[in-house]
Order: C-alpha cells, then structure tokens, then sequence
C-alpha cells in the first residue's frame, strides 16, 4: 500500500517541477492542444452525422415499423458516439505523446538531469525518425491491448450489480496502468528499454503504476485537464521511471537554490580578491 502513496507523490512532484519551470511547461502544452482541437473535432463530427451513419450500416432496418426502427438506431447511435468516447479518452494520451515527441523528449531529460546525482541524464542514441517510429508503434500495440480491455470491461458493464459497482473501478485501474506506461516510456525508451521490458517493469510495482495513473485517468475525464497536467505526467513520469529502475532521485530544487548560493558567494568574494591583489 505504500507504493499507492508514492505514485500519487511522483504524479505532484512532476507537476511542481513544470511550476517551477514555466517555460518547458509552456512548450509542453502545445502538443495537447492541437490533440484536443483534432479530437474536438471528431468527436463534434460523430455527434452530428453519426446517426447518418447508423442508417446507412442498418439497411436491413429501413421497413421496421415505428417505434423499433428509431429505438434500434439511436441505441446504435449512443454506442458508436460512447466507443468514440472510449476511444479518444484511450489513445489521446498516445497521440499527445507522438505529436509531441521532440518536446516530452526534452522535457523529460531536463527532469533527469536536475534529479539526478550527478546532473546528467541518459541519452538516446537513435535518429528522431527512428525514436518518432518506434513510439508510433509501441503506442499503437498498447493501444489495442487498451482496446481489447475496454471492448471486455463495456461487455461485462451489462452484468447486474456487479457491471455497475466493481466494473467502473476495474475500468479506472487499467486506464491508469497503461497511461503510465505511455507517459513512463519517453524516459524508459530513452534509455533503450523495449515495449516488453517496460510492461514486466510496470507489473512488478503495480500498486506503485496505479498510484500514479489512476488519479490521473479520473483528472483527465474533466474536459481540458489533460492538456494543462500532461506536462506535468511526463516530469513525474520520468520520476517514477527511475524509481522502477532504481536510479537515485535527488532534491532539484535544492540543488538549484545551493548552486545559486555558491554563485551569490562567488560573486560576494570577488571584489575582495581583487582589492587583495591591489595590495
């Protein structure tokens, strides 16, 4: 139980480090607006022609009498716009990432160095196209593992009781876990771990992932809250990537305010070795 509790610490820690760094939070932001925009938009065009294209799959449907006909195909239509839903609220977490490659990349190494020990961060190797590439599919394998859980969790949502109690909790903890791994990956794939390395990593510090994730998959239900914590996901993300690989984590902001001390004492110490030499 002490893993839940550290996962929620990593998700506010990445998200004061994106304060107390206004501008990479500021970059960070892009990538999730121009997502929300194109994802509005979908969703926006589903809403006004997915009846249109309800009728147009159901042919067969054209001679029922009414009330049926209309009954049948709303209750197609609520599907189609609640698996639209699904799906954009699963994979809009991967298409922020890949959109926004270049800049969680950066991000994320800027996290590793101010944590780290020695303030350097593990570098990758690989051409962008290379690293764009890998993410695109490793986010589309996750994607449908995602699916293949939403698809079984929405069957067993019509069992009695139980679809409506223990379902909805189930739902929440798998969102959380694989948006964990899709945040933790720009710092794990940066350090050369495969898609099924991480997963073995993810599964053996479950409470931990969910800790981190699930909070974050209920936030991101909020309309806009996901572009303005995405920043943020990605810098505690990366913390809890090097917990998992047991990499030490160091106070930053302490660092910070001794570096600016030692500068301050430096330049306090400057005029006094000059007037020495004077002498």
């Amino acid at each position: 139980m002490r893993d839940l509790g550290v996962g929620f610490s990593y998700l506010l820690k990445g998200q004061r480090w994106v304060a107390r760094h206004g501008k990479q939070y500021g970059f960070g932001l892009l990538p999730g607006l121009i997502t929300l925009v194109l994802y509005t938009a979908a969703l926006v065009a589903l809403a006004l022609w997915g009846e249109d294209l309800v009728s147009w799959s159901t042919p067969f449907a054209d001679d029922w009498s009414s009330p049926w006909q209309g009954l049948f195909r709303g209750f197609l239509t609520a599907v189609l716009f609640a698996l639209g839903l699904l799906l954009a609220v699963l994979t809009f977490t991967a298409v922020t990432l890949l959109m926004g490659q270049p800049f969680y990349e950066n991000l994320s190494e800027k996290v590793d160095r101010d944590v780290s020990p020695d303030g350097t961060a593990p570098e990758s190797q690989l051409p962008l196209w290379r690293e764009l590439w890998i993410s695109a599919r490793d986010s589309l394998r996750i994607v449908v593992r995602a699916l293949v859980w939403g698809v079984l969790l929405f069957a067993l949502g019509f069992l009695p009781v139980v679809g409506q109690t223990v379902v909805p909790v189930l739902g929440f903890f798998v969102t959380g876990f694989f948006l964990t791994e899709e945040l933790a990956a720009v710092a794990l794939q940066r350090r050369g771990v495969e898609l099924r390395d991480r997963l073995a990593l993810l599964r053996s510090r479950k409470t931990l992932v969910w800790g981190f994730g699930t909070p974050l998959g209920l936030a991101f239900l909020v309309p806009f809250v996901a572009v303005f914590l995405m920043p943020g996901a990605v810098a505690g993300a990366t913390l809890l990537a090097r917990d998992l690989r047991g990499e030490e984590i160091t106070d930053g902001a302490a660092r910070e305010s001794e570096e600016i001390a030692d500068g301050a004492a430096r330049e306090s110490e400057e005029p006094h070795r000059a007037q020495n030499a004077t002498r």
